[in-house]
């Protein structure tokens, strides 16, 4: 199986809809830039009954608790709890962290930046309903012997459960191959999907922080929103629609936090800032 699509990708729903990659319709696998693992599939001891002999293990009411992959599709892993514990301490290379969401009111852990920014995609537009890092310990067979691995995510969305690893594509090594290989022949046997985020497409990562910085309630005590609305449906710019309202600086952030909750959107195809165009997806044709 080939966990992810081509790194030549086909335009989005979102882009087909309307030629842009439109923040108010785009699903979040349409914003990222995965990779194949097809090539780390080879060494992989895929034989026959290979979902009785390879094992998941999880963590749930500070136990662990294992089955075989032929048993996992119907095991509750979004009620455990991490398979390793976030760390911090000085002097480490990498930089971990707890990433509010909004879609599950909760904070979620982080062993990178790089996937504290999958988080917030995934909040923004996921269409998530919950999110275990950590989730699982894979034990598979290779050729030349048994191996482990612990995917970064398990995300349970309204399209779906995904397993998700995350790794810059200078820094996967023929080794991870195989293991996100592994994970992605798993996630197929359970009927999940599979993916490895290598990257983000150009201005997503930029413009979804952007938008991130209103994504928790706000009231709205000046009704600037409806008006910022109705000036979205007769098109204007970020800038523009702004500095049509009397308050400029509070409409600013209802706008942002408006294109959070994709009520308005923007083509994320683009660099986001004050030039950007606006539209008010109930009225756009």
């Amino acid at each position: 199986m080939d966990g992810a699509r081509s790194l030549v990708q086909p335009a989005s729903p979102a882009e087909a809809r309307g030629g842009g990659l439109w923040s108010h319709g785009c699903w979040w696998e349409d914003l990222l830039v995965p990779v194949s693992v097809a090539r780390g599939r080879d060494g992989l001891g895929l034989g026959p009954e290979w979902t009785r002999r390879w094992t998941v293990t999880w963590r749930t009411a500070g136990d662990e608790v294992s089955c075989t992959v032929r048993d996992l599709a119907h095991t509750p892993l979004a009620d455990g709890t991490p398979m390793r514990w976030f760390s911090w301490r000085r002097a480490q290379r990498h930089r971990p962290s707890l990433q509010f969401l909004v879609s599950t009111g909760r904070h979620h852990g982080a062993e990178s930046l790089e996937e504290a920014r999958l988080l917030l995609v995934l909040d923004f537009a996921g269409g998530l309903v919950d999110v275990l890092s950590q989730p699982l310990r894979l034990r598979f067979d290779t050729a030349t012997g048994r191996r482990g691995h612990i995917p970064d995510f398990l995300a349970v969305a309204r399209t779906g459960i995904w397993l998700i690893d995350v790794r810059p594509r200078a820094l996967i090594a023929p080794e991870d191959l195989e293991a996100f290989a592994a994970t992605a022949e798993v996630a197929l046997a359970c009927g999940w999907h599979y993916t490895v985020v290598a990257g983000w497409r150009d201005h997503v990562a930029a413009a979804v922080d952007v938008f991130s910085s209103q994504r928790r309630p706000l009231s709205d005590p000046l009704g600037l929103r409806p008006v910022l609305v109705a000036a979205a449906r007769e098109g204007g710019t970020f800038g523009e629609l702004v500095d049509a309202t009397p308050f400029p600086p509070l409409a600013r952030a209802q706008l942002l936090h408006l294109l959070w909750h994709r009520r308005l959107g923007t083509d994320l195809n683009r660099p986001f800032g004050d030039r950007s165009t606006v539209i008010d997806p109930a009225g756009w044709v």
